[in-house]
């Protein structure tokens, strides 16, 4: 991949940083150790860069690697992976792409509230689908980060999508049109959402590298 050729050497790992890079290598090979190398010098390498120039990076980077059903991979219908664990099978569904966005987006210092994970219908597919939002303020028209479409695109743009509901590390909302929707309560409603924090804090020395209840 592009930036496993052309990223410039790694700063050192810390302690969180190894643990997880040799739990990865151990179960999914040295190649998946190497996809975590090329992520975190994604991160290091972009971490000073303006909030629009984090949202590019990290949006080309992901969307280099397969689309891939859950059940082919973890022999499920829905199983919402984690950033390591996406890399580990170097892909995943819609859902592994932009919570491996959120995650990576989050750790770069962007603010909860900027962001939203959004359940949508995709009416040229006629099928469920989800895209990062990112909102520069919060009246602004979100942009949507999608592995479908590689360019970052205002919501007004992506008439292809309807909305149904979105979330971050603390809200929920329901969506009934592209706009910030109405509240529904906190995000722990989402039982794979809740499962999923719980993994990811346990694939990171069961302390999390992000507070996702604070923005």
């Amino acid at each position: 991949m592009t930036w496993l050729l052309l990223a410039p050497p790694l700063h050192a790992f810390n302690e969180q940083e190894q643990a997880a890079f040799d739990r990865v290598t151990a179960f999914y090979g040295e190649r998946a150790g190497k996809r975590m190398i090329a992520w975190r010098q994604l991160l290091a390498s972009v971490s000073h860069q303006q909030e629009r120039q984090k949202l590019e990076q990290v949006n080309r980077f992901f969307n280099q690697f397969t689309f891939l059903n859950d059940i082919e991979i973890w022999g499920e219908n829905d199983y919402w992976a984690t950033p390591s664990e996406f890399l580990g099978a170097a892909g995943g569904d819609c859902e592994d792409f932009t919570i491996a966005k959120y995650f990576s987006l989050r750790e770069l210092g962007v603010e909860d509230q900027k962001l939203r994970l959004v359940y949508v219908k995709s009416l040229s597919r006629n099928q469920f689908h989800m895209v990062l939002a990112y909102y520069a303020t919060p009246s602004d028209v979100p942009v949507l980060l999608d592995n479908l479409v590689p360019d970052i695109k205002p919501a007004t743009e992506r008439r292809d999508l309807q909305p149904v509901y979105s979330f971050n590390g603390s809200q929920l909302w329901l969506m009934k049109q592209q706009g910030q929707g109405q509240l529904a309560g906190q995000s722990s409603r989402l039982k794979r959402w809740t499962n999923l924090r719980e993994r990811f804090d346990a694939q990171t020395l069961a302390r999390p590298v992000i507070n996702l209840d604070q923005p």
